[in-house]
């Protein structure tokens, strides 16, 4: 998968590094990006399906979302996937479900919520790749985003955490949940059921960990 975002690092830096949990928590949020950005092809769907016991750790929803995930990825066939991601997120015309904040935030697309994030995308040195067509607000690219906060080296850990922090507040707690839930009520989602219970699943968990109140 192509990146949505970069990161552009300063130079002379001293590296902190990061944390095993920090760790696991990018790849999450790396895979969510995946299964936003273009159908799972069957690599992907052979991976989730042996990795049910990867995340048993957590509050009780998680580990039982991951399960999930992975148990229909390991029941799911290419291209059923693929019809899947066409009905919900493509289709004729305005897709059924929109994977973008400002949607949410604003009710229209490239409204002010997607004026503000490229703002903080700036200033956090993350830029847009140029070949990507997904505005900065699609749920793939916020996520992306995280992953490299999660990941970025060049800080210590309390300011990656209070970077993380104030990204998540601002640009993923007000919507994510809201998109779940249009997902899960979508007559046409089977596996993109199971892919909206981990992706809640998830997100809260870092909520929880951020103390975010919504």
């Amino acid at each position: 998968m192509n990146a949505v975002v970069s990161i552009v690092q300063p130079v002379d830096t001293v590296p902190d590094p990061v944390t095993p949990e920090d760790a696991a928590r990018a790849a999450f949020y790396g895979l969510i990006a995946r299964l936003f950005v273009a159908p799972a092809d069957a690599e992907l769907l052979r991976a989730l399906g042996t990795s049910a016991d990867a995340a048993s750790d957590g509050n009780a929803e998680f580990p039982v979302a991951w399960r999930g995930l992975c148990g229909a990825a390991s029941v799911c066939e290419p291209d059923l996937v693929a019809e899947e991601f066409e009905a919900l997120f493509v289709g004729v015309g305005k897709p059924d479900i929109l994977p973008y904040a400002s949607s949410y935030l604003a009710g229209f697309m490239n409204e002010k919520p997607l004026a503000q994030l490229r703002a903080d995308l700036a200033d956090l040195g993350l830029v847009r790749q140029a070949d990507v067509k997904e505005t900065e607000d699609h749920i793939a690219a916020i996520c992306e985003s995280m992953r490299h906060l999660v990941l970025d080296e060049s800080l210590t850990q309390a300011e990656r955490e209070a970077r993380q922090r104030a990204f998540f507040v601002r640009h993923v707690a007000p919507w994510y949940a809201a998109l779940c839930n249009a997902i899960e009520a979508h007559p046409a989602a089977d596996f993109f059921r199971t892919v909206a219970r981990f992706v809640r699943a998830f997100l809260d968990l870092d909520r929880q960990a951020f103390e975010i109140e919504i």
